[in-house]
């Protein structure tokens, strides 16, 4: 049975003290049900929200970022051994933003993809469209093409520890959200292509997110469709009421499935 996961990225967002409070505040205030909560910090207090959820059933930490090397003179980076080091056990790789400012390749996905893993870290892996690809109709075939040259390189006994999450680029920071239909349509075409290269059973068991613009007003509807797999959250999960509301959809949806 996939497992339902609500992600939150805090981006370049909080500073260590605000970040302690804000996830306390979630640990006091949600139920979790079998959802999985992942907290997604800088790197400047990821350490410190680690430590936080310790002993938590159900909580867990990802980085934000790694590099593909395993260290050396790449001033500013972090890698999947200092993350391994913390405790923090997964790494969000892929996020349209590192694609678009920080001109992150797939060839460069892949590469920091299969160090997370190699370092028996699990991956979130994004993959999303534009506007405008969106508007030629073509953004189906955009994203499988994204995953076709990054995780569908992976062996089947590595994509186990792969969880995808589906940003419509267009969603994310405006205001503006896919339909639980167009939501839905991409999850489905996602989860075929994933059982066409990995397999039925990987298809059946891989989770598959959503990541644009997220809030407590849609989760609900977008995680009652049958692909999705809980949300890849941003903006909303600077707030605990509004982060704990969601978990709260992602849990009532997965005890009726």
């Amino acid at each position: 049975m996939r497992k339902f996961i609500v992600a939150g990225n805090w981006k370049m967002n909080t500073t260590p003290k605000e970040g302690k409070t804000l996830a306390k505040a979630v640990l006091k205030k949600a139920k979790l049900g079998k959802v999985k909560v992942i907290f997604g910090p800088p790197f400047t207090h990821l350490d410190k929200i680690q430590r936080l959820i310790k002993g938590r059933k159900g909580f867990a930490t990802a980085a934000q970022n790694m590099h593909q090397a395993d260290s050396g003179a790449y001033t500013g980076e972090i890698s999947a051994d200092m993350i391994r080091a913390i405790g923090t056990k997964y790494v969000i790789i892929g996020h349209s933003e590192r694609r678009q400012y920080f001109k992150e390749t797939n060839a460069i996905l892949l590469a920091k993809t299969k160090k997370a893993l190699e370092n028996k870290r699990k991956v979130i892996f994004c993959c999303g469209e534009s506007l405008g690809t969106r508007e030629k109709g073509t953004h189906f075939q955009y994203v499988i093409r994204q995953l076709t040259s990054t995780i569908f390189k992976l062996s089947p006994e590595e994509f186990k520890d792969i969880i995808i999450a589906y940003e419509p680029i267009w969603a994310i920071g405006t205001g503006k959200t896919a339909s639980p239909e167009q939501a839905q349509d991409m999850h489905f075409a996602i989860r075929a292509a994933v059982k066409k290269k990995m397999g039925e059973k990987l298809a059946e068991k891989v989770s598959i997110l959503y990541g644009g613009s997220v809030k407590p007003a849609n989760a609900l509807e977008i995680f009652k469709q049958p692909d999705v797999d809980g949300g890849l959250v941003g903006g909303a999960a600077l707030n605990a009421d509004d982060f704990v509301k969601i978990i709260d959809a992602a849990r009532k949806t997965d005890m009726g499935r």
